[in-house]
């Protein structure tokens, strides 16, 4: 008799399909959820920098080259233009102020110079007869007053003494009256005649007032004439060393052409190109130093120029102590500009990272030393040497900092 076998329900072949099932629903969790996704480069670890994050001191700074020049420089200009004519002194002389550096010649100047002082000297001339003339004048009224007085004197007397005749009958009426008639006519004369000469004394000293001021006038025109004739000889301004003085016999300057300059030797500045992106911070009175000959020296900032050319703008430094021995006019140093005093600060080396991440990440190495991680972090202030981290690694530990270029911005390096 048969006998019903059960079919069971957990088979060998059963349980190994649910089992691999299992293990591919995991496998797929693991892909989706649980795998690290980030992207790796494997790169040599010899052929990259690593540098040590640090905590210390820090002064931000900027290298900048400076020129060194006199103290004080004035340039010789050319009042008027003309032709070199005589050249005194040479390039490189040590002059003294007045002392003549070239003359020049200008026809149309000294023709015209000479035209208003022919013209000056004969109105300078007329002036000095007008006043001639008025001084003899007044001599004349003078000596016709005199003349006067004494005729009325005489007519006074004479009609005095004969009053006292005429009134004692000792003379004629018809006398007296001749006599009477002579004073009173003499009186009148001498009134009328001293009336004018009050005038013409009033006109006479206007005159002579407007002719004097008229002279100095023409005195001081004169005087203006010559001092421009004397503008075609070049004079130095100061004392000092001639420099940049190249003119030849013969050749035309123009008027208002810069013919030399004149270096005050009494010390040196230096003057500096600074790049457009720190006018904002740049300031009178900002501190730059540098090393010469094993010694440091300290200058600051006296004046800054205002227009920017060719992406950079202009200072002059001052020394603020002692000027090294040994510069010389047009040498180059380079200076330290600070932007700050010392602080204490976590830093990192400068390096060709900051190129490709602009300084908002950084690759950070773990601590077995075998991979490093992108970090974001934040970059403050900088100097030649390193650049200040505000936020984003801690002191010791250590960081990539050569260039990017050929990790094509991979979340992950893995070292062999």
């Amino acid at each position: 008799m048969d006998r019903i076998i059960k079919k069971k329900k957990w088979t060998t072949t059963r349980i190994l399909s649910l089992t691999g099932a299992g293990l591919l629903a995991v496998f797929i969790f693991y892909l989706i959820f649980l795998r690290d996704k980030s992207s790796r480069l494997y790169v040599e670890k010899e052929r990259v920098t690593i540098a040590t994050v640090n905590q210390g001191s820090f002064q931000e700074f900027i290298p900048v080259d400076g020129v060194v020049q006199p103290i004080v420089t004035i340039f010789v200009d050319a009042v008027f233009g003309g032709r070199v004519e005589e050249i005194f002194v040479r390039d490189g002389a040590i002059v003294e102020k007045g002392d003549p550096i070239l003359r020049l010649s200008n026809a149309t100047i000294e023709k015209d110079y000479m035209f208003q002082e022919n013209q000056a000297l004969e109105v300078l001339n007329n002036y000095q007869n007008t006043r001639l003339n008025l001084e003899r004048n007044k001599f004349t009224l003078e000596r016709q007053m005199a003349d006067l007085e004494y005729q009325k004197e005489v007519a006074t007397t004479d009609f005095r003494r004969k009053k006292g005749l005429y009134e004692h009958g000792h003379i004629s009426s018809e006398e007296f009256e001749q006599t009477e008639r002579e004073y009173r006519f003499a009186n009148r004369r001498y009134d009328i005649a001293y009336r004018a000469m009050q005038h013409d004394s009033i006109y006479t000293q206007t005159q002579m007032v407007q002719i004097k001021e008229s002279i100095d006038r023409m005195q001081e025109n004169l005087q203006m004439l010559n001092e421009t004739l004397k503008n075609l000889t070049i004079t130095a301004p100061i004392s000092g060393q001639l420099s940049s003085f190249h003119p030849e016999i013969g050749e035309t300057r123009h008027s208002g052409e810069n013919l030399g300059q004149i270096d005050v030797l009494d010390g040196f500045k230096l003057r500096a190109r600074i790049d457009e992106r720190y006018v904002n911070r740049t300031h009178l009175g900002q501190r730059a130093q540098f090393e010469y000959g094993g010694q440091s020296y300290q200058l600051e900032i006296q004046k800054i120029y205002s227009n920017i050319s060719a992406g950079a703008f202009e200072v002059d430094l001052f020394f603020t102590d002692s000027v090294p021995n040994g510069i010389r006019r047009g040498q180059t140093i380079q200076l330290r500009l600070e932007f700050s005093g010392v602080a204490d600060a976590v830093t990192i080396p400068r390096g060709g990272f900051y190129q490709a991440t602009g300084g908002n990440w950084i690759y950070v190495l773990d601590p077995s030393g075998n991979q490093a991680t992108k970090r974001r972090i934040r970059i403050g202030r900088q100097n030649i040497h390193h650049y200040e981290v505000l936020e984003g690694l801690m002191p010791g530990e250590q960081v990539v900092v050569s260039s990017y270029d050929i990790f094509g911005n991979k979340d992950r390096l893995i070292f062999r």
